[in-house]
């Protein structure tokens, strides 16, 4: 493939976020007398955070609307009462507290260290300018990276093809050196597809799939396209 460039998503890609998510929901319910199971509170929340960050690729929900909207209906479909200020608190403690959980998935520092002598390399995420680099470097990998591109940074959230050109741009790459790694189908492969760029999708729960792409089930086998 000739590749120069690697571009990465960070959530659910080499930032465990279900995992610290949990442990940061953990943590906010201790200390605001949530009373719920973590575990009960977790199942139910993971489908509806990702119907919400849909609905916010697309622009039919503000963030505002996302972090209130993703508790509310969790708090919800648990038959738990709790009043819309506690939601807004815990709304704001959990971006808050979040990037303080730092898992990464199997391998994240290996293949960044296996990585960085042959490629330049970059993030794209849709995720939150106030959050992203507290992720990257309370987790330790912000210096793998050269760029760090995010939705609110450019005006336009992954799929959109303008935020993958404007990621070209400022790598002063060419797509066809360049490929996008990223666990969601629509947002990371599609997205950098429309604009020319080869694609990697990280599929770790190794759900069935009924498309054709180039797929990993761990990070290591990134070693095998790379």
């Amino acid at each position: 493939m000739n590749i120069k460039h690697i571009f990465f998503d960070l959530d659910h890609t080499l930032w465990d976020f279900e995992s610290n998510s949990k442990n940061t929901f953990e943590h906010i319910f201790k200390d605001n007398q949530i009373n719920v199971k973590i575990d009960d509170f977790s199942s139910s929340y993971k489908p509806i955070n990702q119907k919400y960050w849909k609905l916010f690729r697309e622009d039919k929900v503000s963030k505002e609307k996302l972090r209130y909207a993703r508790l509310r209906e969790t708090f919800e479909a648990l038959d738990y009462t709790i009043d819309d200020d506690l939601i807004d608190v815990l709304s704001e403690k959990y971006i808050e507290n979040l990037s303080q959980f730092n898992k990464l998935f199997t391998g994240t520092i290996d293949i960044l260290e296996y990585l960085k002598p042959k490629y330049s390399m970059h993030i794209i995420t849709n995720g939150f300018d106030e959050v992203q680099h507290k992720k990257l470097e309370n987790s330790s990998i912000l210096t793998y990276f050269k760029h760090i591109i995010s939705s609110e940074k450019v005006g336009v959230k992954k799929p959109n093809p303008k935020i993958f050109h404007y990621a070209l741009e400022i790598a002063n790459a060419r797509s066809k050196e360049s490929i996008m790694i990223g666990d969601n189908f629509e947002a990371d492969i599609l997205g950098a597809r429309s604009v020319g760029m080869h694609t990697i999708l990280c599929n770790f729960d190794e759900e069935i799939v009924s498309y054709n792409e180039r797929t990993v089930s761990k990070l290591e086998q990134l070693k095998d396209h790379l």
